[in-house]
């Protein structure tokens, strides 16, 4: 995901997969579906047609969590498919829900012609951009059709004929009156360079060209979101906007930006919420090229990881063959963190400063992940900023005006205006230059401060001394790479700086150079050491000077030196950063891999995750077909995981599972990964004829605050096999899991989970269940719509164990479900349901309606009740579920359609209206069923409030509570530090339906009614309750010591019931239920 990049304070973020849903599910690129519970956490798989025995492998490090085919492992070990179509937890969170909630985006390059591989792509899917430059396609494909898009990028495990790379076409967010001085730019203006004839692209949230200051600085405008408009709804775009080229038109020049005359192309890449996706971007590239820009403005950004993503290769090839110059901000997220697109190679990369050229501490610093190169490139203001606001924006909202009209924020997207502006400067003074040369200016002529290459690269820019440079580096920074540890025998490593005189005469430069250590002291003496301290440039063309780095001499101290050397003379200064990493204390790792039949293994995976010392942080996942590869290892403590496949699209031909916890690596050491010495795992439950639906071994390994979990995801344990390699582990830090699952017949299941902690991972292992050792739940499951099924699931966790499983089994409704549950080792057992409206064109069940029973532990030998979806559904509030505040966004996380168990679920529904009022006056209106995935933004001042919605549902989905109204009053400040639950009341109706949500019609019952929320107990000031056979006409019902005495309805036909409660504050609340239950 792409962002603006503005530093702000974390925002309360809602789950995608709602604690008011049951379960959801994550398609992958592959057609096969991941099911996750309420929480998020992933709980089992649905494998597509045709690959019901593809094992896969749940990862789980660094708070994120891969579930990988074996037949995918390869490709994204290689690169060439992106690991984040297999992050479940990137493809969960709520902004890739929303990008994606159409169908998976992705990004597809080409090699070659590409003719047919082209076609197969587009005939998988939507084409939503074709990216000439890049020669790749964006395309969305259905989430019943990416089997197809699966099967036309690969063949075999490999990628397909004419496919370079797969790319999630990920989400980014978006990452200001003395900064413009601080630059040097009135200087540039008294000198007559303003911008005047220069074209540069906001790629942002859209400009807001009503504002005084921008109103005739735009000169084409194209919006590449799902938005409504190219106007800036969100507040960013309008801000950097004015950086850039404010005319400062309502501050009497105050607030004028730093390129005045220069032309805005306003391309919105970032919706109205700030998001936007990797291929609207790639497209505002294009086509900002096309527009004839000289200068981009990328003010967003999102995670960096080794490689190429499609964003850098954009920029990389729009820089060299359009000759554009794109400023793109570092990033907000402090130490060695710089994100993409900054971290292209062309990019002209922008970190943040204050006032007092002190570099702020969210400021993304480097160096770049993957290679160690110099990022970010310079800095600019970027702390407290000054600018344009878009009236009536989000962030216009947020942070209020003043003074009216303006807005100050911070962030490094604050920080790349001020360049970009800077390089309309030099673009109007230097029209023949192109990127290369308004890098090297603006670099070269930096103001450097304290700090390292990797904190500020060259420094603070400087326009007034950028006009008048006429001899840049190229390239602007010198990286030595890596030198091999040990380095008793490292040799002088020498590199070249060059210089480009880009005047009309010859300048001789002096040249100097400062080193620093990783610590940032001085380096030693000689560690970097100039050829010569003078050079001489001719006029238009190029001198190099020798740069020679002796890692020999760093002592002890590994890491990263770097230097800067000065040129001086004629006029010119020209700081060029320069740097190299001394590795710290590695060895090579040789892994070899031998199959079950004694030869050497060409199906296999492995990943070596670092876990302590050196290796901390350092993950891989080697591989050669060769069944031998070797990897380069910093000295350190690691997890070894790896599995020998006898056919990887079947596991249950032989699939052995050899992991090592602990592995040392202080020395050279080969490794070898040996299947014969693995041993058969069984595990049985006490029924005959059962059928094995699901087996997930696993195990997890604590070290501190850090956990690392790994599962496989079988169809069975037949086949299966079991390997510890390595020493023991200390005790407390491993647990290791088995979870299985089998049905008999078609509404029993058996679903156990054992584990323990462990000092060795089971060389084999043995379990045989007894009946007595299980539970018994019998499961009442109701629906309130004809011909549907469903499904009860349970998950069973235990303690110390990072995941759980369990199965989707459907069956006809209404109906009942027996489950026998292992009842040992602690185990809490999560109670699903799923309601089915039949099946998509995959096979794949279609959720109707789905309910959280909640985690209860049993007992074994006992027998255990549920009831599930059945009337009456209403609105129910506790401790977790009600109305929020969170600063100033105020939410809902409430189930509107709870059944009568009071169970948290929800509905597919035909329409949603919620609307905010303060002090009588409309706040806005979404279509949010009080979930949290939309808030409304508030100003800090306490006011009366009136919350109010209305959702309806298909009787097709269920007759029962058809359509709920509801309303609440109450009053409310901003509120600092956690949520606050705001003061909402509910009505639980307490009537006994069937499994149908049908009574018998005509008889008089009594049943209690029991006050929710901000109400409940000795807080109710009034309750009154009303009843109505055809849901238009009510009439008030008696209510004596909390119970109601009601008519049921006549056959065929419902009762509609309404609620309406004040507290003894003043709160209300109102709420109708239409079509509570019905008659038989």
């Amino acid at each position: 995901m792409t962002s603006p990049a503005s530093a702000k304070p974390a925002e309360r973020v809602p789950t995608a997969a709602s604690a008011l849903t049951a379960k959801t599910h994550v398609t992958l690129i592959t057609g096969d579906r991941v099911a996750l519970d309420a929480k998020g956490r992933i709980v089992g798989l649905e494998r597509a047609k045709g690959r019901e025995h593809i094992p896969f492998q749940v990862r789980r490090t660094a708070g994120h969590t891969l579930v990988v085919p074996v037949d995918a492992a390869h490709l994204v070990a290689s690169g060439k498919l992106d690991q984040r179509l297999f992050d479940v937890t990137e493809l969960n969170k709520a902004a890739t829900r929303r990008a994606q909630k159409d169908g998976l985006r992705v990004i597809v390059g080409y090699t070659g012609s590409a003719a047919a591989a082209r076609a197969e792509v587009r005939g998988a899917g939507r084409l939503r951009h074709s990216l000439t430059a890049l020669d790749a396609d964006a395309v969305q494909t259905p989430a019943e059709n990416t089997a197809a898009l699966w099967h036309a990028v690969t063949d075999g495990g490999e990628a397909a004929s004419g496919i370079a790379h797969i790319w999630l076409d990920g989400v980014r967010k978006a990452s200001l009156d003395t900064s413009v001085p601080q630059i040097g730019a009135p200087v540039a203006w008294k000198a007559g360079y303003t911008g005047k004839g220069v074209k540069v692209a906001v790629l942002d949230t859209g400009v807001d060209t009503r504002h005084p200051d921008l109103k005739d600085q735009v000169v084409a405008s194209k919006n590449f979101t799902g938005a409504a408009d190219a106007t800036d709804h969100y507040g960013h775009g309008t801000h950097v906007a004015s950086i850039v080229a404010g005319t400062g038109a309502k501050s009497g020049g105050r607030y004028k930006g730093v390129a005045p005359d220069a032309k805005i192309l306003n391309g919105k890449v970032l919706d109205d919420t700030g998001s936007g996706d990797d291929s609207g971007i790639l497209a505002g590239m294009e086509w900002a090229a096309a527009q004839g820009a000289s200068v981009v403005n990328l003010s967003l950004g999102g995670y960096d990881s080794p490689g190429i993503d499609p964003l850098e290769a954009e920029v990389n090839k729009l820089s060299v063959t359009k000759g554009i110059l794109f400023a793109i901000a570092a990033g907000n997220d402090g130490p060695q963190s710089i994100g993409s697109p900054g971290s292209a190679d062309a990019a002209l990369t922008v970190g943040a400063v204050d006032k007092k050229d002190k570099l702020a501490d969210f400021s993304s610093t480097g160096p770049r992940v993957g290679d160690g190169a110099i990022k970010p490139d310079v800095t600019a203001p970027g702390v407290d900023i000054t600018a344009a606001a878009a009236k009536g924006s989000v962030i216009d909202q947020e942070v209020g005006e003043k003074p009216e009209g303006y807005l100050t924020i911070s962030g490094t997207s604050m920080a790349t205006p001020h360049v970009a502006g800077a390089a309309a400067i030099l673009k109007q003074e230097h029209p023949g230059w192109g990127y290369a040369e308004l890098k090297g200016a603006l670099t070269g002529s930096a103001k450097g401060g304290n700090y390292t290459p990797y904190q500020q690269g060259s420094g603070r820019i400087a326009v007034d001394k950028a006009i008048g440079q006429s001899v840049v580096a190229d390239p602007v920074s010198v990286n030595f790479g890596t030198q091999a540890w040990p380095h008793t025998d490292d040799k002088p490593v020498t590199k070249k700086v060059t210089y480009r005189n880009l005047g009309d005469k010859d300048v001789t430069l002096t040249l100097s150079s400062t080193a620093l250590d990783p610590k940032g002291h001085a380096a030693p003496a000689g560690f970097f050491r100039l050829g010569a301290t003078k050079l001489t440039v001719p006029a238009h063309g190029k001198a190099s000077v020798d740069l020679t780095a002796n890692t020999e001499l760093g002592g002890t101290l590994d890491g990263a030196y770097s230097a800067y050397v000065t040129a001086t003379g004629a006029g010119q200064n020209v700081r060029t950063a320069a740097a190299v990493q001394r590795e710290v204390e590695s060895y090579d790792v040789t892994l070899k891999f031998i199959g079950r039949d004694g030869k050497p293994a060409k199906s296999y995976t492995t990943d070596l995750t670092g876990v302590s010392g050196l290796a901390s942080g350092t993950e891989m996942t080697p591989y050669d077909p060769s069944g031998t590869v070797k990897v380069r290892a910093p000295k350190g403590t690691y997890l070894l995981n790896s599995s020998v496949l006898v056919d990887p699209n079947d596991s249950g031909k032989g699939l052995d599972w050899i992991a090592q916890p602990k592995l040392t690596v202080a020395k050279k050491q080969t490794i070898t990964i040996d299947a014969r010495k693995a041993r058969p795992v069984d595990v049985t439950v006490p029924a005959p004829g059962v059928k094995s639906r699901f087996a997930a071994p696993g195990f997890t390994l604590t070290l501190g605050d850090n956990q690392y979990g790994y599962t496989w995801f079988l169809d069975s344990y037949r086949n299966f096999r079991t390997a510890h390699l390595g020493p023991q582990v200390p005790a407390g830090q491993l647990f290791q899991q088995w979870d299985g699952h089998w049905t008999k017949g078609t509404s029993e299941q058996y679903d156990v989970t054992a584990g323990a902690p462990v000092r060795q991972l089971a060389t084999g292992y043995t379990r045989h269940y007894r009946a007595s050792e299980l539970a018994t739940v019998k499961a009442r499951l109701g629906a309130a719509a004809d011909g549907k099924t469903g499904s009860l699931s349970a998950t069973g966790w235990l303690p110390g164990a990072s995941g759980a499983t369990s199965i989707d089994i459907p069956q006809k409704l209404p109906g009942t479900r027996t489950l026998h549950l292992s009842a040992g080792g602690g185990a809490l057992w999560g109670l699903d349901f799923s309601q089915y409206g039949g099946v998509d064109q995959d096979g794949f069940p279609v959720l109707d309606v789905g309910y959280s029973l909640g985690e209860s532990s049993f007992r074994a030998g006992h027998g255990y009740a549920r009831t599930v979806n059945t009337a009456v559904f209403g609105p129910h509030v506790a401790k977790d579920f009600g109305l929020f505040r969170n600063g100033n966004e105020i939410y809902g996380s409430l189930p509107l359609f709870a059944d009568s168990g009071k169970h948290a679920g929800s509905s597919q529904f035909s329409s949603v209206n919620t609307t905010l009022y303060r002090d009588g006056v409309k706040v806005g209106s979404n279509t949010d069923p009080l979930f949290g995935d939309e808030t409304f933004k508030v100003p800090a001042g306490a006011a009366a409030y009136r919350l109010t919605t209305s959702v309806t549902r298909s009787a097709t989905v269920s007759r029962a509570s058809s359509r709920i109204d509801a309303a609440w009053t109450f009053r409310s400040k901003k509120v600092s530090g956690a949520p606050v639950q705001l003061p909402a009341s509910v009505l639980h109706y307490g009537i006994t339906t069937g499994l149908d949500s049908k009574v018998p019609a005509g008889r008089t019952v009594t049943f209690p009614v029991t006050v929710e929320g901000a109400a409940a107990g000795g807080n109710l000031k009034s309750l009154a309750v009303y009843v109505s056979y055809d849901g238009k006409t009510f009439t008030k019902a008696d209510v004596r010591d909390g119970r109601i005495t009601v008519k049921n309805p006549a056959k065929g036909k419902s009762v509609s019931l309404r609620s309406e409660i004040t507290d003894k504050q003043g709160d209300t609340s109102q709420i109708t239920i239409y079509d509570a239950y019905f008659g038989k």
